[in-house]
């Protein structure tokens, strides 16, 4: 884990120009890590996660790196490089889980490894030829969790992948997040303190618009994170 996977440097982010949401945001994530991003509500994490998803179009940033290259958030190259699974998404809804799952091996070139053991894991046998506009929300994010672990980008992106899960499928979830590093790098935001002290490498603490502390290793407990958030929310 010593090599640079992303690197995001001096990064501003909005829905209004004046009202940023992140300022002179930075961040380096590491090959093979899981990271976790918390941050009270409202503080930006989800918004770091669509402009590194390439859909949200009001930021800038003095630069990015993807393993030592210079990247555009849109560029195809590192499209290919990452997967978000968002907390709420309501997007291919006339698909089926199976038909999706044959659209992303297209859209990335890739042929996804056998997804019975994800299947199963996630509980999702009875679902797989439901239209995900039909589904639950826990179960339309299980389709999507599916896509993302049989894909296995370099950069796999969470936005609180707990909501909404039941408790076999949020366990199940533990074990392939701590799992991943085989793979590639992790970086999800969860309002579950618990889940990222039982997962996470490395927690980033956001405030105000930018990452101002972490934790790591044996720093890294619920407790110590709750304490440091309420103390965001005290000043």
């Amino acid at each position: 884990m010593d090599d640079s996977l992303l690197t995001v440097k001096n990064l501003s982010a909005w829905y209004d120009r004046e009202r940023k949401v992140l300022s002179d945001f930075s961040l380096e994530l590491l090959e093979h890590e899981v990271a976790g991003l918390i941050g009270l509500n409202g503080a930006g994490k989800t918004t770091f996660l669509k402009v590194l998803s390439g859909l949200l179009s009001g930021f800038d940033a003095e630069g990015v790196w993807f393993q030592g290259r210079p990247v555009r958030m849109r560029e195809q190259s590192f499209k290919l490089c990452r997967y978000t699974v968002f907390d709420e998404d309501h997007s291919f809804q006339y698909f089926t889980s199976r038909e999706y799952l044959t659209y992303v091996s297209h859209a990335y070139g890739k042929k996804l490894s056998d997804v019975r053991e994800l299947v199963k894991g996630f509980g999702f046998e009875r679902y797989e030829d439901v239209l995900l506009k039909e589904l639950s929300t826990g179960n339309r994010k299980k389709c999507f969790l599916i896509t993302a672990f049989a894909l296995k980008p370099q950069l796999l992106l969470l936005d609180e992948p707990v909501n909404g899960l039941d408790f076999q499928s949020t366990e199940y979830l533990y074990r392939q997040i701590s799992g991943y590093r085989e793979y590639g790098t992790v970086l999800f935001s969860s309002h579950v303190l618990e889940s990222i002290a039982l997962t996470a490498d490395r927690v980033l603490v956001l405030e105000n618009g930018q990452i101002r502390r972490s934790f790591e290793g044996g720093r890294i407990c619920a407790s110590g994170m709750r304490e440091a958030l309420r103390y965001e929310d005290d000043i």
